[in-house]
């Protein structure tokens, strides 16, 4: 086995193995969450795995940043211009957060590694509610306000949440809460009328029979998998957009930076590194254990992509006044 799987992580690393540049120091992974987030769990899986199989001949340790709601980390990262011993972990806040805050840095001041796995986003609501679809959802908001509760203000549930009342043309408050877990247990006990969690926020409830999903905003169906009931998976639950909301993909992606100012040798060291750790069985088991969907966008793919996230949050920002910089 283990044969088999260092002559796999032989075979992915492509052109990149050719970059001459390795590490000649400790590295650091700046985890933009604190401890048990979705982020330092990322950042942790991609730290073992590397150590695991020694990836590297350095020391890798990783260090939580989470102030600014991970504003802190990429701060930091940027002060370390021109190192390519730092490197920094969180989601589309990179590029989403300057835009309803003033910060000092900007998604620009760090260069990008990769997009590895995108953190999916459905739309929950009450285990009893009469809401049985997206559409039945729009209908219920038509007939009066509509409740949702979230993590954090202006950020990716709020964001989505914005959407959807425009979209559906409804009024709906937002309630914002420290972390999606506790939108969760809001809902559970009848304060909410809907929340849009992530699949590990809320697959606790949905298993205890607490809440339930009603769609995904997500391109297509959630991968084939166990039953997370007795008689539903995922992959049962429909998209939102052949549920009757046309909103056909939000979904947040779990980032890597390096600081401004490094060489392109260094960035393909750190792209075939990325590309190592996902072709691991453990990487396989975050990914099944954590709900999310696999993906890897690096280079122009993963520019392509920051700029149209970009761009929606920019106008979303807009209509709600939230807007700080272009």
């Amino acid at each position: 086995m283990a044969v088999a799987i260092c002559a796999a992580l032989g075979l992915v690393s492509g052109a990149a193995a050719a970059a001459e540049w390795k590490p000649t120091k400790a590295i650091e992974l700046i985890a933009t969450a604190g401890p048990g987030g979705g982020t330092d769990v990322f950042t942790r899986t991609v730290q073992s795995i590397v150590t695991k199989y020694k990836l590297v001949t350095q020391t890798v340790t990783v260090v939580n940043k989470p102030g600014g709601s991970g504003a802190e980390g990429y701060i930091y990262t940027k002060s370390q211009a021109g190192d390519p011993h730092k490197l920094v972990f969180g989601t589309s806040n990179a590029w989403q957060q300057p835009l309803v805050s003033k910060l000092a840095y900007r998604h620009t001041d760090l260069t990008p590694i990769a997009a590895m796995v995108q953190d999916e986003f459905l739309l929950w609501v009450k285990q009893d509610s009469p809401i049985k679809s997206a559409a039945d959802y729009v209908q219920a908001g038509k007939a009066q306000e509509t409740k949702m509760g979230g993590a954090q203000s202006k950020d990716t549930d709020e964001v989505l949440t914005r959407m959807i009342a425009k979209e559906a043309g409804i009024q709906i408050t937002f309630i914002p809460f420290k972390s999606g877990a506790e939108a969760a247990v809001q809902l559970a006990g009848g304060h909410l009328d809907s929340h849009v969690n992530n699949p590990s926020e809320s697959v606790g409830q949905w298993k205890g029979a607490t809440q339930r999903p009603i769609c995904a905003f997500s391109p297509r169906r959630l991968p084939e998998g166990a039953k997370v009931t007795q008689t539903e998976s995922w992959h049962d639950i429909p998209t939102c957009l052949e549920s009757g909301l046309n909103i056909p993909q939000f979904q947040q992606p779990r980032t890597v930076w390096l600081p401004g100012k490094v060489t392109p040798d260094q960035v393909a060291f750190y792209v075939d590194l990325m590309r190592k750790v996902q072709a691991t069985p453990e990487w396989k088991e975050y990914i099944a254990r954590t709900s999310q969907t696999d993906t890897f966008l690096a280079g122009d793919a993963y520019q392509a992509f920051i700029t149209e996230d970009l761009e929606r949050g920019r106008k979303v920002a807009a209509q709600e006044g939230w807007l700080v910089s272009d």
